[in-house]
């Protein structure tokens, strides 16, 4: 037991620098393009969609958050939400970097994540084409943005204090899989219920409702252990959207409708996740 805590630190330890480097640029795109994207996000009218799945895979904090709130005020459509929700990557980018994941599977999860993303947000607001024109601007003078970052101190104490907080959080996960992996033998990872196909669709997409960083955290990590399949890493990340769901259930007073897009976010992304994984099992 000694062993293994002693490994998952030097191997935690090994991704501060990374961890630490990512966080960095990405509080500086934060400062740099936060009011920028959100104004495009505001304006964005019929093809809120296509921008909401672009941008929400710039990694900024608060964005779907942001996002969250302008559907609350009714500025934004139930599509553009639902694309930002689902290919925005919260703690996913930095953990993989701080991974050192090959590039390619970096790029291929961020493309996926966008492109589900927008596909199922102009079907969202296709199918719901007359709520979205009775709804829009409808309540804006309600607008409260929550941000779940404090992005007014120094860029560098806000990178510390992520990477600290990430890092030990990544430490408690990895601590907890490797002695499940003792107990069970590396032989059985395989599975695992989360690389069992649909099932670990299914509860990835539950585990990705934390709304906050914990289940990126979570899906991630057990991913690069190879814990979990692809399918159901997708499923999970496609469902996770940061603080967006809290600050949702926060700022629209309707709560009837909070749940309704909660279950579609889940079933957009499960859905997403199987597709994925279906394709995988078929290109392997």
């Amino acid at each position: 037991m000694t062993d293994l805590i002693l490994d998952c630190v030097m191997d935690t330890l090994k991704t501060l620098p990374f961890l630490f480097v990512t966080y960095l640029l990405m509080e500086y795109i934060e400062h740099r393009t936060s009011d920028r994207t959100k104004g495009m996000i505001r304006r964005a009218g019929k093809w809120g969609p296509l921008l909401g799945g672009v941008l929400g895979l710039i990694p900024q904090c608060g964005f779907s958050a942001a996002a969250a709130s302008f559907f609350s005020g009714r500025v934004i459509t139930l599509g553009t939400l639902l694309a930002v929700f689902l290919s925005t990557s919260d703690e996913m980018l930095p953990i993989l970097i701080s991974s050192q994941a090959p590039l390619g599977t970096i790029g291929r999860i961020l493309a996926m994540k966008a492109v589900i993303g927008i596909l199922a947000g102009f079907l969202a607001d296709f199918v719901f084409r007359k709520y979205n024109q009775r709804k829009i601007g409808s309540n804006i003078h309600s607008i409260c943005e929550h941000e779940h970052c404090d992005c007014e101190h120094s860029i560098v104490k806000s990178a510390l204090r992520h990477t600290v907080s990430i890092a030990l959080f990544i430490l408690a996960v990895t601590l907890a899989l490797n002695i499940i992996i003792g107990l069970i033998g590396e032989e059985s990872l395989g599975s695992l219920i989360l690389n069992w196909p649909v099932a670990g669709e299914l509860l990835a997409g539950l585990i990705g409702l934390i709304p906050n960083c914990a289940s990126s955290v979570v899906i991630t990590t057990l991913y690069m252990e190879g814990a979990m399949s692809q399918g159901a890493m997708m499923a999970g990340l496609l469902v996770g959207s940061g603080v967006g769901l809290l600050v949702l259930f926060r700022t629209n007073r309707n709560m009837k409708e909070n749940l309704k897009i909660t279950a579609m976010l889940y079933v957009m992304g499960v859905a997403g996740g199987m597709a994925v994984g279906l394709l995988a099992r078929l290109a392997g």
